[in-house]
């Protein structure tokens, strides 16, 4: 049986793309799961005029839209929780309504002052309204109650505006209620990742540099950047991609066994792999890291001809490079990550190369074995959630030659239709206060101080672009990143 949890939610940029396509639906999966009943409350907020009712009508349309039925009796009871406030975030006035309306809603709905406050909007709005949250009483001081703030990103562009907005933050909330969300922790296949480590002796006794000749990180987008120019040309895959979902799923990757599975001791755990992360000076910057940008082909314009894009874009759409962590785990044990929009297909998946046997002994010279192939551990995180394995057998003739087969898992359909989404995910460990899947400020600072030094050096160059064909998986320089360690991406088109 579920456990219900009582809180009362404010949704600052409520009425925003990311509330009613995966907010609402979400919040709804755990109304219908018992997570949440009668004790919930929901206010939503932006600048727009709008009433109560034709908020809820919108929040029905976007369970609709998600696939739910909103002429339901239970839709209907879920949105009558639903409050609208006009709100002008820079407006202190603002602030005392809000608190009237939050405070008469916990009497209402006996949530016992517990208090999400949740900010999808503009980032530059964070650090006013946390102080504002606290000096205008919104925070509740109920004896065991809680406040806890969630933001989305992008959590600064650099180090710096990074610990200014944590600076920012921190004189309102402490570092525990703050809740910094990346919606690929929330991914089934990302969080298999501790079960498949810490719960197989089999895996984890082999999961270090003795074993594995390196990681491989490849996140896959197969559009362009559509709706998104304008965030996105001034964010880049660099800092959009890779320092918050590829620097998370690497970290998880890295870390040691953590001393029990709480938050406190994986964050432990993944601060210090961070903090092992090598650094690179000017000249490793230069060579271990790629970048692209996608050309055109067909009716598909190249990025700088897109729809809000300045023609002389130098905002890179691509990325691929080489981590090294300086540790006794990972020393030699390269990490490569690559990441694009335009790409070939839109996929998520982490490969584990082994090292070959040391001696081949099915190598004798009247054979005609081709050397054995790499075992390689895969797992799939989408479109497809699943774990392959790559070893090498006999083949059934009669001879003695050998070839690799392969161990799949893949989670079946009616398994993946119980499977939580990412966001609902989440918005649960928020309601129990499980910071697990989320960034803590460490994580975040030591991402930051090592795609800063990335992006200096890119920022003396001016680049050659456009540099890859749509479709494609990137430009050739991705390759030649690999290819110069003897080494080659395991998803290759050409497989």
């Amino acid at each position: 049986m579920a456990t219900e949890r009582k809180a009362l939610f404010v949704f600052f940029g409520g009425t925003g793309d990311l509330a009613y396509r995966k907010l609402y639906p979400s919040l709804f999966n755990l109304y219908r799961k018992g997570n949440l009943r009668s004790h919930f409350a929901v206010i939503g907020t932006s600048r727009q005029a709008m009433d109560d009712d034709k908020f809820r009508e919108a929040v029905r349309k976007s369970l609709a839209d998600s696939g739910n039925r909103a002429d339901s009796k239970e839709a209907t009871d879920f949105s009558s929780h639903f409050y609208y406030q006009a709100h002008d975030v820079t407006n202190t006035a603002h602030y005392s309504v809000l608190k009237e309306a939050a405070d008469k809603l916990d009497k209402k709905y006996k949530l016992e002052g517990n208090r999400i406050f949740y900010l999808s909007m503009a980032p530059q709005f964070f650090g006013t309204i946390a102080q504002d949250l606290k000096s205008q009483g919104l925070m509740s001081t109920n004896k065991g109650a809680f406040n806890r703030l969630v933001i989305e990103k992008p959590f600064g562009r650099d180090y710096d505006s990074a610990k200014q907005l944590n600076d920012a933050l921190s004189k309102s909330f402490e570092e525990e209620q703050i809740f910094r969300i990346d919606h690929y922790l929330g991914k089934e296949m990302i969080q298999n990742i501790e079960a498949l480590r810490f719960g197989n002796t089999l895996v984890e006794s082999l999961w270090n540099n003795r074993y594995i000749d390196n990681i491989q990180v490849t996140l896959s987008e197969k559009l362009g950047v559509e709706e998104r120019a304008s965030y996105y040309d001034n964010s880049g895959a660099l800092r959009d991609m890779v320092q918050n979902h590829i620097m998370q799923i690497v970290s998880l990757l890295a870390m040691e066994q953590p001393v029990a599975f709480t938050d406190t001791d994986i964050r432990a755990e993944k601060v210090k792999a961070l903090r092992s992360l090598r650094v690179y000076n000017v000249a490793d910057a230069a060579t271990n890291f790629v970048r692209g940008q996608y050309g055109s082909i067909n009716d598909q314009p190249d990025y700088r001809h897109e729809d809000n894009v300045p023609e002389d874009s130098t905002t890179e759409t691509f990325v691929a490079g080489k981590l090294l962590f300086d540790n006794y785990r990972w020393s030699g044990t390269p990490f490569y990550v690559r990441t694009g929009k335009m790409l070939a297909d839109k996929f998520t998946r982490v490969d584990v190369v082994f090292k070959r046997p040391l001696v081949d002994i099915f190598a004798f010279p009247q054979s005609q074995n081709t050397p054995l192939a790499a075992n390689v551990l895969t797992i799939f995180v989408e479109p497809h959630a699943g774990f392959s394995l790559q070893l090498n057998a006999k083949t059934n003739d009669a001879g003695f030659s050998t070839e690799p087969i392969k161990l799949d898992y893949l989670v079946d359909a009616e398994k993946s239709k119980d499977t939580p989404e990412p966001y609902e995910r989440l918005l649960h460990d928020v309601l129990k206060g499980d910071g697990t899947n989320f960034s803590s400020w460490p994580e975040v600072s030591y991402a930051w101080k090592f795609v800063d030094q990335i992006r200096r050096v890119w920022d003396l160059q001016e680049p050659q672009f456009p540099n890859y064909t749509p479709h494609s998986m990137g430009p050739a320089a991705a390759e030649e990143l690999i290819q110069r360690d003897h080494r080659e991406w395991i998803y290759r088109l050409n497989k």
